[in-house]
């Protein structure tokens, strides 16, 4: 599918959308309450340049589904400020949405605004957005339940009662006008009010303002109103952020038939920033062992958090744990929450995984048309595609990246720095990362692909097919795609065969290509910066 049509198959429900160019990088990310209807939204006339160019440059289209609207604006804020993307100009400073702070471990607590959630002993509350919502809530603590919204400062100092106590915003707690037991029992109640907890606090809530509209005092009415108002609010509050700052990863599984899809948001700080997802098919695995595979891949090249919460118990997942923690280096914590807030993050994992199915399924009709287009034996599963990248011979690096089913399995990418090469010789390049790959692989026995594709044209593809014939690995098949032309090169089209950037096997092989270049400049410019500073 091209971008217009990815946009047209969008589902209608909450969620973050994010447009990325050819290499990959997030161009725009964006919120909506339908993203099948605002995506759609991209694609009509319009004068507004920002949308044209945002448009021009968008080569694909990603989302992540959330619980609500109001979540996905959270979202929104921290996967902008982990991308920083170029068309986005609000939200990409460290600012964030405002939070409340109950400072418990106080002598006499009070409540203020704060924009960071901190581990200092304050319970923390939200995020609120807008951030006129954290100020009214505020004010309706203060009002309801009478803490203090004074700074520490101009409480120690004062003499006598101040404003807000004459306002009865207040109990004036600074000069003794109220118990420290009363004044804790009023913090207590503050605290479960911002909680959204308590069935007895909305019957009471709810009791005083039947009894004020009986009585007709309507302001006192509306009070209470919005005291329940705020209190089913906080009740909502969004689970992709959290103010106990964990580190988690939530993992999401879906199946149909052989097919195996994963979304796993990774919450750093209390905060999902990132997703990542994979999947394949496995025709004769259980669900435990086909979240065992994954897992030990995903983690393969990056350490596991304290903790990951799973949709049900890994095969063998003791021993699963103990791996983890060995190469994390520390304790590894893997949890199935039956309730609360953990099961409700590993639901919502659990819909983008099925969205990635159906996006997979999709993916199948692709590889069908690969496997014609090629002239191959068997579907092309698993894809493997090769880029290498210099500067003028320095620094040369190679990349590595597989794809899956039709989809990008990261846990697998590999960088190679080239030791044999002296100087631009992109083709010996290619080569010895071709020859360090397939090596390897005969020594371990692990899995070789249904397709190896290599970035360039003729040369590079008579290089890697002929250290695949020295590996005794010629039957694989190979194919070369040249970036100007988008040509392919491959046994059933030796002269080249010039891609028609309308078919879907064609979009698979650029979207490989191009991977596989994106992650060679990202690396090579990595060892070039590092190169700089020593």
């Amino acid at each position: 599918m091209d971008v217009k049509e990815t946009a047209a198959s969008l589902p209608a429900k909450p969620g973050i959308y994010l447009f990325k160019n050819r290499r990959g990088e997030v161009i725009y990310v964006g919120k909506a309450r339908s993203l099948a209807a605002r995506v759609r939204t991209y694609f009509q006339p319009t004068d507004d340049p920002k949308v044209r160019h945002i448009v021009a440059e968008t080569a694909a289209i990603d989302y992540l589904l959330t619980g609500s609207e109001r979540e996905a604006a959270f979202v929104e804020n921290n996967f902008i400020q982990q991308f920083q993307p170029k068309y986005n100009l609000r939200l990409k400073d460290d600012k964030s949405f405002p939070y409340l702070r109950v400072t418990v471990k106080a002598e006499v607590p009070g409540i203020d605004l704060g924009r960071k959630a901190a581990r200092d002993g304050s319970r923390y509350f939200g995020p609120f957005s807008p951030a006129r919502e954290a100020r009214k809530t505020i004010g309706l603590v203060a009002k309801h339940f009478r803490i203090r919204t004074c700074q520490d400062a101009v409480f120690k100092g004062r003499k006598r009662p101040c404003l807000n106590h004459d306002l009865k915003l207040c109990s004036g707690p600074c000069v003794g006008l109220i118990s420290q037991a009363e004044y804790a029992d009023s913090v207590r109640n503050a605290v479960l009010f911002l909680e959204g907890r308590g069935k007895e606090l909305a019957g009471h809530l709810k009791e005083s303002m039947r009894r004020a509209a009986e009585a007709e005092r309507f302001e006192e009415a509306a009070h209470w109103r919005d005291v329940l108002r705020t209190l089913e609010h906080l009740r909502a509050k969004p689970g992709m952020i959290s103010v106990k700052l964990e580190d988690q990863d939530i993992v999401g599984y879906a199946q149909s038939g052989p097919a195996r899809a994963f979304h796993v948001f990774l919450m750093r700080r209390g905060k999902v920033r990132e997703a990542r997802e994979a999947g394949w098919e496995e025709a004769d695995a259980s669900p435990p062992a086909s979240l065992r595979r994954f897992l030990e891949s995903f983690y393969g090249s990056r350490p596991a958090p304290k903790r990951v919460l799973v949709p049900f118990a890994p095969e063998r997942a003791d021993d699963l744990s103990d791996m983890l923690a060995g190469r994390a280096g520390r304790k590894v914590e893997m949890a199935v929450p039956a309730r609360g807030r953990g099961r409700a993050l590993l639901d919502l994992a659990g819909r983008n995984a099925e969205s990635l199915l159906r996006k997979s399924l999709d993916v199948e009709a692709s590889l069908e048309e690969l496997k014609s287009l090629l002239g191959l034996s068997v579907l092309p599963v698993r894809i493997e595609g090769f880029d290498v990248s210099d500067t003028s011979g320095t620094e040369t690096v190679a990349s590595l990246v597989v794809f899956r089913g039709g989809w990008p399995d990261k846990a697998e990418y590999r960088k190679y720095k080239i030791k044999t090469v002296a100087g631009p010789n992109d083709v010996a390049s290619l080569a010895e990362a071709v020859r360090r790959r397939y090596l390897r692989r005969l020594e371990e026995k692990t899995a070789l692909p249904d397709l190896i594709l290599v970035d360039g044209g003729k040369p590079q593809l008579g290089a890697a097919r002929k250290v695949l014939e020295e590996l005794g690995l010629a039957e694989i098949p190979l194919a070369a795609l040249a970036k100007r032309e988008e040509i392919i090169f491959s046994p059933a089209h030796p002269d080249g065969l010039r891609l028609d950037r309308t078919g879907a096997a064609q979009r698979l092989l650029q979207y490989v290509r191009d991977e596989a270049h994106r992650f060679a400049v990202a690396f090579h410019r990595r060892r070039r910066a590092k190169r700089a500073f020593n």
